[in-house]
């Protein structure tokens, strides 16, 4: 295939000396030029490995006769961005990190690009920029975090913190959950998005077979970036592109994985961005309509019970993928990073001893993988992941993780509580001012208002509060962290500052949430139920009576403008 690389050379006569003035020598220059480009960094534990990733990445592209360039764009960490103004930079970090990638990549010409990272806003950022660019590409999942012991990790704070106030626990014991939480690199141990995304990279056949969550800093991790580079040299030779690979068939696929193993709330922000960059529409109700039929087929941490090594232990996506084949509800012959298809890539592993290997390595722990990856006829639970909800609160629909709710909180009737901020509900949860049948609301910090930032803080906040959590909902046109549970409805639409239904409710409005019948509506007003018509004709009132807020952005806040 025709170099882009060597068309930068003919074009900019200063390219030459300039790459050798980085270290190239001259007969470097003809050869494929590779990005290597990953979010190292010491900003949290889902990012401090990569540059061992890319030192290895580098070897195999040496050794297979390519020139790697290692560029970075380090992420920030959701955990530690949570509860004040550093929440609202999240999402749009995303963007920066998909521009900048973006950037690298066209400016020098590279003729391939291997993308590593681990966590929440980088890989859905690597995956934009790699469909965006459509060069021969793959990513690298950056791997799990291992296991807390008694299986802690750090979203245990947040109960811990509250306990220490109301001196439930010592300090001491405080300090011990802080200390043995992380106990080293990768993204967290549960289902959140950073586990969810790195899933997502692999059903799409972006990742390598078994990559997704695969011990961080482990020989399998090693193993996988030096496969890697032999891999980026059989896409270049084929001319393999991600739209090869990315096609309305392989979110389809993804979208089914991501059910069965009860992923984040936050791919239905994901996916359909990485789908958008090649012009292919995922839609909300795509995350129902597709997954008619599956059950939730683990059970991980925080709505479940083990951590994501165990997942990897167990098989991981191969074995899920395999159970969704079975089924009829994965498309084996879809093509993927490895130049061949996915019902290629799982006969190669099964040959391999990859699904013998994950038995025994359960075996050493006492357990088989049937333990924590499930088969139809005996699911972890016959709902799986997500559900869209519609109604007059959320005409173009909100989501909730409805295997993370309890079955008794799937029809829940409750009583408007309205705030226009995080901190104003948090506050009012711990002021013991939300009570029994309560419907918190947190508006105004969707996308356009603020960044769409995670109400985790409020979440654990109700959940942490035994005499509310199983009798309170939330509901917020903001989103939520991975890690959350309970009857929670998000990312609802219109959002307030677009003037959506939820700009209007008042405190005493009489909320209906219901799972089954896939709704979310106001039925009524203080403590009285009314006919829709009358509740139409109110909300017109109100639209007449209450001016919606209007923002200004300041620095890359203004992306959201």
């Amino acid at each position: 295939m025709k170099l882009r690389s060597q068309e930068v050379r003919r074009k900019s006569p200063e390219a030459d000396p300039l790459w050798i003035g980085k270290g190239c020598s001259f007969e470097d220059l003809s050869k494929p030029q590779i990005l290597v480009e990953t979010t190292f960094g010491d900003s949290h534990p889902g990012s401090m490995h990569l540059n061992k990733v890319a030192d290895i990445v580098k070897s195999g592209l040496y050794a297979s006769g390519m020139r790697p360039s290692v560029y970075t764009v380090t992420d920030i960490c959701d955990g530690v961005a949570t509860g004040h103004e550093g929440m609202n930079y999240s999402l749009v970090s995303r963007e920066l990190i998909a521009g900048m990638t973006e950037i690298h990549a066209r400016t020098s010409g590279y003729d391939g690009i291997i993308c590593s990272s681990s966590c929440d806003k980088a890989v859905p950022g690597h995956l934009m920029a790699i469909a965006r660019l459509d060069i021969p590409a793959i990513h690298i999942p950056g791997g799990s975090m291992m296991a807390g012991p008694a299986f802690i990790s750090a979203d245990a704070a947040y109960e811990a913190d509250m306990h220490v106030s109301i001196d439930e626990m010592s300090k001491d014991e405080q300090i011990y959950i802080k200390r043995n939480a992380c106990p080293g690199c990768g993204a967290c141990q549960y289902m959140g998005t950073a586990s969810t995304m790195q899933c997502m990279s692999e059903a799409l056949g972006m990742a390598l077979p078994g990559a997704a969550l695969a011990p961080a800093e482990s020989n399998f991790m090693l193993s996988l970036a030096r496969n890697a580079a032999d891999c980026i040299n059989v896409l270049i030779d084929k001319d393999i592109k991600p739209s090869d690979i990315l096609t309305k068939e392989a979110f389809i696929n993804a979208i089914r994985v991501h059910a069965a193993i009860g992923g984040s709330t936050n791919a239905v922000l994901h996916l359909p961005a990485v789908a958008d960059e090649l012009g292919i529409k995922i839609k909300l109700e795509d995350f129902d309509s597709y997954t008619k039929g599956i059950p939730l087929l683990t059970s991980i941490m925080t709505a479940g019970k083990w951590p994501t090594q165990y997942f990897w232990y167990a098989g991981g996506i191969p074995r899920i993928m395999k159970e969704l084949a079975n089924m009829g509800f994965i498309n084996t012959d879809l093509l993927t990073v490895t130049g061949k298809t996915i019902g290629e890539n799982l006969d190669i592993l099964e040959k391999s001893g990859y699904f013998r290997r994950s038995e025994e390595y359960m075996n050493n722990m006492g357990l088989a993988s049937h333990d924590i990856i499930k088969s139809f006829d005996d699911p972890c639970s016959k709902d799986s992941g997500i559900t869209i909800l519609k109604g007059n609160l959320a005409e173009q629909g909100a989501v909730i993780k409805h295997c993370a709710v309890d079955r008794s909180m799937y029809h829940f009737i409750g009583c408007a509580r309205v705030f226009d901020n995080e901190e104003a509900a948090e506050e009012a949860i711990y002021g013991r001012s939300i009570v029994p049948g309560d419907v918190v609301v947190i508006r105004y910090v969707g996308k356009k208002a603020a960044g769409m930032p995670e109400m985790l803080k409020a979440t654990d906040a109700i959940l942490n509060k035994g005499d509310i959590a199983m009798k309170t909902a939330l509901l917020t046109d903001g989103r939520f962290s991975g890690a959350s549970r309970g009857p929670c409805v998000g990312y609802l639409l219109p959002e307030a500052a677009e003037g959506g239904m939820i700009a209007y409710l008042r405190d005493g409005d009489i909320i209906e949430i219901d799972v089954d019948k896939r709704a979310v509506n106001v039925i009524g007003f203080n403590n009285e139920k009314h006919s829709p018509q009358e509740v139409d004709a109110e909300f017109i009132s109100r639209k007449a009576s209450m001016p919606v807020k209007q923002f200004k952005h300041k620095g890359v806040l203004k992306f959201l403008d």
